[in-house]
């Protein structure tokens, strides 16, 4: 079987070759989306052994993925790992998810940093709870971490996949696929680790009160 990690990129030169080098022994293939980067992301990407995609201008981590994803449907890839690429991650997650989302028959596997003891900076504890709960009101389903960028699908879940936001609502979009076209899921402990870099590019409070104004703009509009 081939598995394939996609890994959205901006502006992730100074860690996007570690990355690579550290998520290759674990998928047969790594893609990275390099969304419109200033600096030599695509380059570091490709000289660590990536394949790599690169959008003229930057579209956001939700139009990244969805890139990353259809290229991976056109390549036979029977598993998608999704992985960020400012170094939160343990790509030793990946093999202990594969195997479960395969002994568990399920469609996809949503990865949590709330099912084991990890340290979260208690503004990302809030803003998760927030959006686990806006996140359960636009799709029925109630999970402990909605907002990962750590997940797998498998080749049935790949084509139902349509990520149409481009920034970070685009998790809970995902999220109420699964509930649309009754995909079976389940969730996975991963660890994740915070730098003052990794801090700095996620969510924070401006660009979640962003998200959650798109989240429900979106929903009115269905």
């Amino acid at each position: 079987m081939k598995t394939v990690a996609v890994i959205p990129a901006y502006n992730e030169a100074n860690h996007i070759a570690d990355i690579v080098q550290a998520v290759l022994p674990h998928v047969e293939e790594v893609v990275v989306i390099d969304d419109g980067s200033s600096d030599n992301t695509s380059e570091r990407a490709l000289a660590a052994g990536a394949t790599v995609l690169t959008h003229v201008i930057n579209c956001g981590a939700g139009a990244a993925t969805q890139t990353g994803l259809s290229y991976a449907l056109d390549n036979g890839a029977d598993y998608v790992v999704t992985f960020d690429g400012d170094g939160q991650h343990d790509p030793k997650d990946i093999p202990g998810m594969l195997e479960f989302i395969q002994k568990e028959q399920k469609d996809v596997v949503l990865g949590s940093r709330f099912l084991k003891k990890n340290d979260i900076p208690k503004l990302r504890l809030w803003a998760n709870k927030i959006a686990n709960t806006i996140t359960f009101f636009l799709s029925g389903i109630a999970i402990s971490d909605s907002q990962s960028g750590f997940k797998v699908f498998s080749r049935h879940a790949l084509p139902r996949i349509n990520i149409t936001a481009n920034g970070f609502e685009f998790c809970t979009e995902i999220i109420r696929t699964i509930a649309n076209e009754n995909l079976s899921y389940t969730e996975y402990p991963i660890s994740v680790y915070y730098s003052e870099e990794s801090m700095a590019k996620g969510q924070n409070f401006s660009t979640g009160v962003v998200t959650v104004f798109k989240l429900i703009v979106r929903s009115l509009m269905r």
